[in-house]
């Protein structure tokens, strides 16, 4: 990725329909600055994850268009576009039959690095999100929910890819599992300072680890705020969000 002061991702009147007239997304105008984490929130069905796949080139958009390092994604070969962004899903996807090294490895597998520079790597990564090295040769079935997303981060993260995107990352995992996966994620990415665009529903989530939140509604966007601005916003829609979420929302960004 250039290493110049332009959008990392960049969304131009972007729509996109399910058929005829069905709507999912509407008209969305977005910048995602380098190195910052964007934090995409909204209700069920707002267009959080429609707008994630449409970066990668999991969706093709109806209408308008999808910058990724100034340059249209529909441009870019699109395993070349896949592979600069990791992705790191709800459901972990690790595959089953795979243990906990190769499946970190799968990337770098695929793009032929020397075996010793894959092992070197997958130690590297292992430390990075917090796995016990012993746990290299367990299959996903013999991890903990917390333990197998540690593996996901790490597998996107293997080919040190310049985005990354996650989608509800943590939400099937129990309250203090969720806790330390967030305080983890916030040092990760103090130290690599990748892009990332990250979809919740949990506002003290977003406030918690956004650079900046980007509110969604029924496919459209209402707003960007920072979390300071977002709890001081007097708009309808995001007074709304934080009233739902209670007293409780101080903004303290080192607290998960």
């Amino acid at each position: 990725m250039n290493a110049d002061d332009g959008p990392a991702i960049e969304f131009r009147d972007v729509s996109y329909e399910i058929g005829k007239g069905r709507e999912i997304l509407r008209g969305l105008n977005l910048i995602v600055q380098r190195g910052e984490t964007l934090i995409l929130l909204g209700r069920s069905g707002s267009g959080k994850t429609t707008s994630l796949k449409l970066i990668n080139r999991l969706l093709t958009p109806s209408a308008g268009e999808i910058l990724v390092d100034g340059k249209p994604n529909h441009d870019w070969d699109v395993i070349r576009l896949r592979r600069m962004i990791g992705y790191v899903i709800q459901e972990i996807g690790l595959f089953p039959h795979f243990h906990v090294e190769r499946n970190i490895a799968t990337v770098p597998r695929i793009e032929n690095w020397p075996a010793e520079k894959i092992r070197k790597r997958v130690d590297e990564l292992m430390e990075l999100v917090g796995l016990d090295r012993q746990l290299a040769s367990r299959y996903p079935r013999e991890l903990s929910g917390g333990q197998r997303q540690r593996v996901g981060v790490a597998r996107a993260l293997a080919a040190d890819p310049p985005i990354v995107l996650m989608d509800e990352p943590f939400g099937a995992l129990d309250p203090i599992t969720r806790v330390e996966l967030r305080r983890e994620f916030q040092a990760l990415q103090r130290r690599l300072r990748k892009t990332v665009v990250f979809v919740t529903h949990d506002l003290r989530e977003a406030l918690l680890l956004g650079t900046r939140i980007a509110l969604m509604e029924a496919g459209r966007l209402v707003t960007v705020l920072s979390p300071q601005e977002f709890l001081q916003s007097r708009e309808p829609s995001v007074a709304a969000y934080v009233d739902a979420f209670g007293t409780d929302l101080n903004c303290t960004r080192g607290s998960p």
